[in-house]
C-alpha cells in the first residue's frame, strides 16, 4: 500500500526478500531448512535447469548444498558452478540456463549470508515472482516430485575462464597490455579472487595482490569497500607507484578504484567516467542508474547525447529498465556497474577492463580523467534503525519538509530532498537495519551539512 505522502509502507509489502535476494544471519536465521524450502518454492516456479553458485562465506557450503537440495527435490536439475562472483552466475544463466541461484551476502560482514535468485536473463527475479515464491514459503508448499522425478546435478568448472575471457573480448587488450600498467588489486578475500587475478594478468598488467586468498572469515578487512577499509590498498598504490588500485565486495559486483596518488575515487565517478567512454564511443545512447546517483552522470549525458532514466535503488531495478529500453549502460553510486550486452547485474569483471582500457588509450592517469569530469561533492552516512520503525522514520520526514520548507521532494525511493545547491537522500537498507544518507552539492561543506542534516532528521523520528 501507498500512503498519503506516496511512500511505500513496507509492512505491507515483502516478508522475506529485500533489494535483492533474501539476506539473514547465518545458521541462525539463514539455517540449511530455512535457504532448502525456499530454493524449493522458487524451482517450483522455474521448473527448468538452475544454476548455482557462491562467495567464500563460511556458511556458503552449507547453504550452497541446501539450496541443491531443494531445487532438485521441486524437480530441477542443477548445475553447480562452484566459487565464484555473482555476475558470474549471471553471465553462466543468461547464456545456458533457466535461472539461477547465488549463495552470497554482498558487502556484509562475515556472519552473514544470502540467497539470490536470478530469472532466465540473469537478472534478479521480478517482485511478483518474489511475492508467489513467499506465498509457497509461508502459506502453501512448493513442488516436491516423486522419486523417479528428482533433478539431477551437474558441474560446470569452465565457466570462470569462458566469463573472463569473453569479458576480455569486448574490450582493446591489446591497448592495454601495450600500455604495461602496473595495478594493486584487493579481493577482500571474496569471489574476486577466482577471477580478478586472472583478468588483470591476462591483459598483461604488472599485478600485486592484497587479500587475494579466499576467506570466508575475511581477515584482511570488512568486505565492503568503503575508504576506511582500503587503507592497505591505499598505501601500497603509494609505495609502488601504481598507476591504479582496484578493490572488490564479496561477490565481487562491485569496483572502487584508487587513484595513482593514493586518493580514493567515489563510485559516482568511476560511474561517470566510464559512462562518457560508452557514449562516445557509441554516439549516444540510454544510461539508467538510481536516484541516489550523481547530477554528473546527467551533465555527461547531455553533453555527449545520452539520456538517463533513473529508477528506485536496487541493481536488478536497474538492470530490468536497461533490457526493457535497450539501454547502453547502467549502474550505482555505489561502485556497481552494468554492462547489458554483458551481464544484465553489476559487474566487476567488466568494470575493470574498461577502465583499464580507458586509461591505455586514452594515455592519461586516473586521477587526470577524473579530474575532467563535472565537479560535485559528495557525503555519505548511515544509521542504525530497526526494519518496523523504517516507514514511520521516512513518512515523518517527509511530512516535516512538505510542511515546513518549500524544497522538492522525489520519493521514488526513500525521501529524496532537493535544494538549489544539492540533494539528500534519506532511504532505508533492503538488506540491513539501517539507514543510508547521501549528500551532494557544489562544495565538500555543503555535502556534508546536507547529510548531517538527513542523519539528524532519522535521529528525531527513530525510537
Amino acid at each position: 500500500m501507498i500512503n498519503k505522502l506516496g511512500i511505500l509502507n513496507m509492512s505491507d509489502k515483502k516478508r522475506l526478500f529485500g533489494t535483492f535476494g533474501v539476506r539473514r544471519t547465518a545458521n541462525d536465521v539463514l539455517t540449511p531448512e530455512f535457504a532448502s524450502r525456499l530454493a524449493a518454492c522458487y524451482g517450483s516456479q522455474i521448473q527448468g535447469t538452475v544454476a548455482v553458485g557462491g562467495d567464500t562465506r563460511t556458511s556458503t557450503p552449507m547453504l550452497k548444498e541446501a539450496v541443491k537440495a531443494g531445487l532438485l527435490s521441486s524437480g530441477c536439475d542443477v548445475v553447480d558452478l562452484g566459487i565464484l562472483p555473482t555476475p558470474g552466475v549471471q553471465f553462466a544463466v543468461r547464456k545456458y540456463y533457466n535461472g539461477g541461484v547465488m549463495i552470497t551476502a554482498s558487502h556484509n560482514p562475515p556472519m552473514y549470508n544470502g540467497i539470490k535468485f536470478l530469472d532466465e536473463d540473469g537478472i534478479g527475479i521480478a517482485e511478483d515472482m518474489e511475492l508467489a515464491i513467499e506465498r509457497l514459503y509461508f502459506d502453501e508448499e512448493p513442488i516436491r516430485v516423486e522419486y523417479s522425478k528428482i533433478g539431477e546435478i551437474y558441474n560446470n568448472d569452465k565457466i570462470i575462464e569462458e566469463y573472463v575471457d569473453e569479458a576480455i573480448s569486448k574490450v582493446d587488450a591489446e591497448a592495454i597490455r601495450n600500455a604495461k600498467l602496473k595495478v594493486v588489486l584487493d579481493c577482500g578475500c571474496g569471489a574476486g579472487c577466482y577471477t580478478a587475478p586472472y583478468l588483470i594478468q591476462k591483459l598483461g598488467c604488472e599485478l600485486t595482490t592484497l587479500h587475494c586468498q579466499a576467506d570466508g572469515f575475511f581477515p584482511g578487512r570488512d568486505p565492503e569497500p568503503i575508504e576506511e577499509n582500503l587503507s592497505d590498498l591505499i598505501t601500497v598504490v603509494k609505495e609502488l607507484n601504481a598507476d591504479i588500485g582496484i578493490a572488490h565486495d564479496g561477490d565481487a559486483d562491485r569496483t572502487i578504484c584508487i587513484d595513482e596518488n593514493g586518493n580514493f575515487v567515489l563510485g559516482d565517478k568511476t560511474f561517470t567516467l566510464v559512462e562518457k567512454q560508452m557514449l562516445k564511443e557509441n554516439n549516444g545512447g540510454t544510461i539508467v542508474t538510481t536516484v541516489a546517483t550523481s547530477q554528473a552522470i546527467y551533465d555527461v549525458a547531455e553533453e555527449y547525447n545520452g539520456n538517463v532514466i533513473a529508477t528506485a535503488v536496487g541493481d536488478l531495478l536497474v538492470a530490468r529498465k536497461l533490457k526493457d529500453e535497450d539501454g547502453l549502460f547502467g549502474g550505482e553510486e555505489n561502485g556497481g556497474l552494468i554492462f547489458p550486452d554483458f551481464v544484465y547485474g553489476r559487474d566487476a569483471v567488466m568494470t575493470v577492463a574498461k577502465i583499464l582500457e580507458i586509461i591505455a588509450k586514452e594515455k592519461k592517469t586516473l586521477s587526470e580523467l577524473v579530474c575532467e569530469l563535472p565537479v560535485y561533492y559528495a557525503k555519505k552516512m548511515k544509521i542504525e534503525c530497526p526494519d518496523d520503525q523504517k516507514e514511520f522514520v521516512m513518512s515523518s520526514i517527509a511530512e516535516e519538509i512538505q510542511k515546513t520548507t518549500d524544497f522538492e521532494l522525489d520519493l521514488t525511493d526513500g525521501v529524496k530532498i532537493l535544494k538549489e545547491d544539492g540533494w539528500v537522500i534519506i532511504r532505508p537498507s533492503g538488506t540491513e537495519p539501517i539507514f543510508r544518507c547521501f549528500a551532494e552539492s557544489d562544495s565538500q561543506q555543503k555535502a556534508d551539512e546536507m547529510t548531517e542534516w538527513g542523519i539528524s532528521l532519522i535521529k528525531k523520528y527513530k525510537k
